[in-house]
Formats: structure tokens, C-alpha cells, sequence
């Protein structure tokens, strides 16, 4: 049976399982969102199209399904650009639909063009332009599987608008058939066997794990193995949730911001147990002084990432959740039943690190402390809600202070660092899990940047709670400045704010304000037992610093306690 274009993809996208998807309509795609309208999609309109595709990300940053993203033409698409190299970066499936003028007209100059194909080509997994409309059901089913599998990604889908009204008799695939295209999933023997012989000889093991274990699913399998070898466990930002915060053998955070006794931990160490992380710069510090005692080992599925930045002695490819249940299998053999580990002094040591630095800020009774607002926040929702950051030193703070129990609990930009992220995300996240709390954490910089997303949560009665931790500062660039230029505070102080509490209020949200810390609490409790939209304006420690910190270009164990 023939079909147009436009009808091709809106079945397509029931067929793949999309229940909601997010965009901006415009002149190109109208024919699309024609047929959209009566469908069993649900479409999220925002407010801007970087919104569009931030809410995607944390649609599937949430629940593990692909995002889904619509917009139009030209600066339709242009908009989505930032956000598209937010999911890049941290390996997050979606899948961007972006009207383009007619074929006859592409290269013409025409109203509203842009060659997104050109301009996202480096911080695309994959992206297609289709000609034909004879291919578009093919080219819908690779976008799926593409920046589904392996490791997962951003794929565009350019659709020019006369590809939408032709018609079509080419059915709807079953599978994908791409020779060039094989991501491995299984992991060599070989390479298990050699990982599990050196993790049983060393002393001073830990496991350093990234967004691989929640992207695989694989939590479960590293609690499992940490708890057998006894091996205490450091993540990165992103890793956040793969492994409890409250488990002993839990060291938080390493890197920059992370903690002091994972930063040392890293760097006494014997062997690091590498899994789904990349070694970013913001983890290792100084590259040559990063674990310099240390073997490494790393399991990741893509070959590329492995001794891209650091040297590994032991490569193990594949999927860290396969990857590890081998281990594990492995392990269970060389442990025994007597359970006897290598790692007693080693975790007598951690344990007294743990005591003399712990993470700490003082507390005052006149000024609203940000640690204090997110500790506060973890304990009334008793760390079961999803968190999604902005960014800058409210993520850091949520990073540090909130205990996460759970893979998928906290959503933040990692490689990029896009400010106004955080918002749209809680959007989207909050759209996969209408039921649960979703809150934002938030600075007075970058909530400005997609707060007309208000309008978004509140016409959907999306009970999202924004958090802005009011400095009246760009704060993070206004702690380097103090650090490392002699407080000359040059374009960071935001003199102009709005008033939150009313700008909520203008958007038909519930604005609420604390000035003193007596004023947290029952802010926070109103605001949690209000089924609505809420913008929390908490009035911060004007010059509060993220501690500790790994000033750039030092080695991790180089940290200033502030």
C-alpha cells in the first residue's frame, strides 16, 4: 500500500516503540506534524529547539529508550546543534528528524537551508540525508539500531519536504542488514582470564567506573564483583548511580571535584579496574602522574577509546555488563569459598582517609549553605529521586552531596558541560517517569539559559522541581577567578537577576524563595507536596567554593581542600 513520507515516519516511529516525542514545528515539516496529529505519539512541544533535543537527551538518559527529537529547517535544526554534542559526548541515544527544503533546492541558498548533515557530522554517531522516499523506511530502521547498539549515540535523519508528500510502497523493515556496521558485544576469553588473574594479585586494587556500567546495565554485576574482591569502587560523573553512594566500599567521585580519598585511592593504587569510563581529563589530572603505581585493565565496547588517553596494560572489549559477568564467573573461581581477599590493609587505609577528609562544608545559622540545600533534598526524597543538574557548581555540589542509590538517578551534561541543560532534561526525564520526583539542581547562570521551558512543564503539568542555588555569580568561573586571578571578578557577577518567584508565577508555576537556612526545609517540604511545577529560588553563600579541587594541569593527589 502506498504511503506519503510523512506517513512513512510517524508509523515507523509507532513501530520502534516511541511514545513521545519532543519539537518545534515549522514550514517543512508540516506535512509530518499532519500526520502526527491523531496518532498515538505524543508530541512535547517546547518553547526552543535546544529544549526539543535536551529533553530528548533525558528521555533517554532516564529510561534507557531512545529520544526522540522533530524539528524544522535552518535555524530549526541549527538550534538543536549544542545538544546533539551533549548526547554525542556522553554516548546518549537519540534520534534527530530535521526538515530540509526540497531536493531540487538543496545547495540554492534557499529560505531557511542549512546543511545540518554537514555541520553535525563530527558529533553524530551516524546521519543521513534521504533523496528518495523509497529509502526513508530503511534509513528510519538504521537510525534506531544505529544509536542504539554499541555504543550509543546521536543519528540525524534529514527529511526534505517533497520527500514527505511522495509516496511510497516500500514496506517497513524487520531488521538491519549494514555490512559495514558490527559492533561487538562478546568479550575474548582470553582477555577475562588475564583481568581476573590480576585482580586477585593485587593489594591495592579499585574499580573506576563511567556511564558504560548504566548505559549496559550492568550495576548489578559490579556491586557483585566489588563485594566479592572486596575492592572499593570510584566513579566518575557520569558513573553516578552505577554503584550505591552509601556502600562501604563506596568512594564517590574521583577527578577534579571528586573526593579526597578517591583522588589518593587512584593514585596509591596497584591495578585499576577501569569499566565504561574514558579516561577524561577531568578524571586522570595531570595524564602522566594519573595512577602512576598502577596496571591497568579496561573494558569498553569501543576499541578506539582503549590506550586513547592512558597506556593500558590489560584490554578487554566488549559490553561491560557480558564483560563483567565473566569476570565475575572468573573470580568466583580464584576467590574460592573461603572468600579470602588481598585488600584488608588496603581498606584500613581507605577507612582512615575517609575519617581525616571527609567530604565537609561549615554550616552556618545566618546564610544558606548550597551542600546543605542538597543534603536536605537527598533526605526528604530519601535519595530516590532523579536528579538532573545544570552546570558548573551546583552539579558538582549535587555530584558530591546527594547519595545516589540507583543507575539512571542522575543526569548531568559530562563531556560537554552544556549550561541549561539541566532543565529540559528534568522535562524529559520526568516525561519517561511521570510518577517518580524529578528534580533540577540549578544555578541562577544557567537556568537562565532554557528557562522559557517553564512554559513546557507547566502547560503538561509536569511536576518538576527547580533548585536554583542563587550566588548571583557564575559561580565556578567566579572560583577560578578567585584561585587563579587574584579575585578580579570579570563578567561573572549577575547584578540583573530576575526575580524567580514571580517569573514562576508569570509562567503559571509555584515560585518559592529561602533567604536564611531556617527557611530550607519547609520550603523544600512545600514544594515536594506540590503536584505542579516549582521554582525554588534558595538565596546561596555568595562566594562558596567546590572543594576539593584538582587545579588544571596538577596530578589528582595535587588537591586543594579550599
Amino acid at each position: 500500500m502506498k504511503r506519503i513520507g510523512a506517513k512513512v515516519l510517524v508509523e515507523a516511529l509507532e513501530k520502534e516503540g516511541v511514545e513521545v516525542i519532543f519539537g518545534f514545528p515549522g514550514g517543512v515539516v508540516l506535512q509530518i506534524y499532519d500526520e502526527l496529529f491523531g496518532s498515538k505519539i505524543r508530541h512535547i512541544l517546547t518553547r526552543h529547539e535546544q529544549g526539543a533535543i535536551h529533553a530528548a537527551d533525558g528521555y533517554a538518559r532516564a529510561s534507557g529508550k531512545p529520544g526522540v527529537c522533530l524539528v524544522t529547517s535552518g535555524p530549526g535544526a541549527t538550534n538543536t546543534v549544542t545538544g546533539i554534542a551533549t548526547a554525542y559526548m556522553d554516548s546518549i541515544p537519540v534520534v534527530i528528524f530535521t526538515g530540509q527544503v526540497p531536493t531540487p533546492m538543496i545547495g540554492n541558498d534557499a529560505f531557511q537551508e542549512a546543511d545540518i548533515v554537514g555541520i553535525t557530522r563530527p558529533i553524530t554517531k551516524h546521519n543521513y540525508l534521504v533523496k528518495d522516499v523509497d529509502d526513508l523506511p530503511r534509513v528510519i530502521k538504521e537510525a534506531f539500531y544505529v544509536a542504539t547498539t554499541g555504543r550509543p549515540g546521536p543519528v540525524l535523519v534529514d527529511i526534505p519536504k517533497d520527500v514527505t508528500v511522495r509516496e511510497t510502497d516500500v514496506p517497513y523493515p524487520d531488521s538491519v542488514s549494514m555490512p559495514g556496521y558490527n559492533p561487538n558485544f562478546k568479550v575474548h576469553p582470553g582477555q577475562i582470564e588475564e583481568a581476573a588473574q590480576a585482580i586477585s594479585a593485587a593489594k591495592r586494587p579499585v574499580f573506576y567506573t563511567g556511564g558504560g556500567i548504566i548505559i549496559s546495565g550492568a550495576h548489578e554485576e559490579l556491586r557483585q564483583a566489588a563485594e566479592l574482591t572486596q575492592i572499593p569502587v570510584t566513579t566518575t560523573l557520569l558513573g553516578l548511580g552505577g554503584f550505591p553512594s552509601g556502600h562501604d566500599l563506596s568512594l564517590g567521585m574521583l577527578g577534579m571535584h571528586g573526593t579526597w580519598y578517591a583522588n589518593m585511592a587512584i593514585s596509591d593504587a596497584d591495578l585499576v579496574i577501569a569499566v565504561g569510563a574514558r579516561f577524561d581529563d577531568r578524571v586522570t589530572g595531570k595524564i602522566d602522574e594519573f595512577a602512576p603505581h598502577a596496571r591497568i585493565i579496561h573494558v569498553d565496547i569501543d576499541p578506539s577509546s582503549i590506550s586513547k588517553n592512558v597506556r593500558v596494560d590489560i584490554p578487554v572489549v566488549g559490553d561491560a555488563k557480558e564483560a563483567l559477568r565473566k569476570l565475575l564467573g572468573e573470580l568466583k573461581k580464584l576467590y574460592g569459598k573461603d572468600g579470602k581477599t588481598n585488600t584488608c590493609e588496603w581498606l584500613a587505609l581507605i577507612r582512615e582517609w575517609k575519617q581525616t577528609h571527609p567530604l565537609k562544608y561549615h554550616q552556618s545559622t545566618e546564610i544558606i549553605k548550597p551542600q546543605y540545600v542538597i543534603e536536605e533534598i537527598c533526605r526528604l526524597t530519601n535519595g530516590e529521586a532523579i536528579i538532573t543538574t545544570e552546570v558548573g557548581q551546583n552539579q558538582m555540589w549535587a555530584a558530591q552531596f546527594y547519595q545516589y542509590k540507583y543507575p539512571r538517578g542522575f543526569i548531568s551534561s559530562g563531556g560537554l558541560g552544556t549550561m541549561g541543560f539541566g532543565f529540559p532534561a528534568a522535562i524529559g526525564a520526568q516525561m519517561a517517569f511521570p510518577d517518580k520526583m524529578v528534580f533540577d539542581i540549578a544555578g541562577d547562570g544557567s537556568i537562565q539559559m532554557n528557562i522559557q521551558e517553564l512554559a513546557t512543564a507547566v502547560q503538561h503539568h509536569l511536576p518538576v522541581k527547580i533548585a536554583i542555588l542563587n550566588n548571583h555569580f557564575l559561580g565556578m568561573v567566579r572560583q577560578w577567578q578567585q584561585l587563579f586571578y587574584h579575585k578580579r571578578y570579570s563578567a561573572t557577577c549577575l547584578q540583573s537577576n530576575p526575580d524567580f518567584v514571580k517569573l514562576a508565577e508569570a509562567y503559571g508555576a509555584l515560585g518559592l524563595r529561602a533567604e536564611k537556612p531556617e527557611d530550607v526545609l519547609p520550603v523544600l517540604q512545600q514544594a515536594i507536596g506540590t503536584p505542579r511545577t516549582v521554582v525554588m529560588d534558595f538565596v546561596i553563600s555568595r562566594e562558596e567554593n567546590v572543594a576539593p579541587m584538582v587545579p588544571a594541569g596538577k596530578a589528582l593527589k595535587d588537591m586543594i581542600l579550599i
